[in-house]
Order: structure tokens, then C-alpha cells, then sequence
């Protein structure tokens, strides 16, 4: 699904050139540019950037499922290496 430059909020026009230009350089997206006017261009992501996708979706819903059991472990951890009040 082709993202379109103006659906991108809080990023200016040079900075997401330049991103777009170092992923392309990292193998992550490819560039098609269409001769019309005016000039159309169209990003698409590699088979490597898109099992990158995978892998980092993988580790964001193991986070989410995590994250309680994260939450009271820590919570637990502080509570029993608490300092000792003065």
C-alpha cells in the first residue's frame, strides 16, 4: 500500500527525502520514478526490509503479551532491593 507524502505528519519534505534516500542506499526500499508531469515517484520495500517488518512486528506483539508480567517483576525486583530507610 502505497504512503503518500502529505499522510505523514510532523516530518519535513527534506527529512523523509534524505530517510527515503538511506533506506534505498541500505537495500531496505526501492525507488521507481515515472516520467509524468509532474514527476511521480514510488517507494516499495524489499523482500529483506519486509522480513524486517516480520521480525520487528514478532518482537512488538512479544512485548504487548509481556508486558504485565514485565511490569510486576520489576515492581517485585524493587521492592526487595529497596534501600533501607535512614
Amino acid at each position: 500500500m502505497p504512503v503518500q507524502e502529505r499522510s505523514i505528519e510532523g516530518i519535513s519534505r527534506r527529512m523523509l527525502t534524505l530517510t527515503l534516500r538511506n533506506l534505498e542506499r541500505d537495500g531496505l526500499v526501492t525507488r521507481t520514478v515515472h516520467p509524468t508531469v509532474p514527476p511521480k515517484v514510488e517507494y516499495e520495500l524489499t523482500p529483506v526490509a519486509r522480513e524486517l517488518h516480520e521480525t520487528l512486528q514478532r518482537l512488538t506483539d512479544w512485548a504487548e503479551r509481556n508486558r504485565v508480567y514485565i511490569a510486576e517483576s520489576r515492581a517485585s525486583y524493587d521492592e526487595e532491593h529497596a534501600p533501607e530507610p535512614v
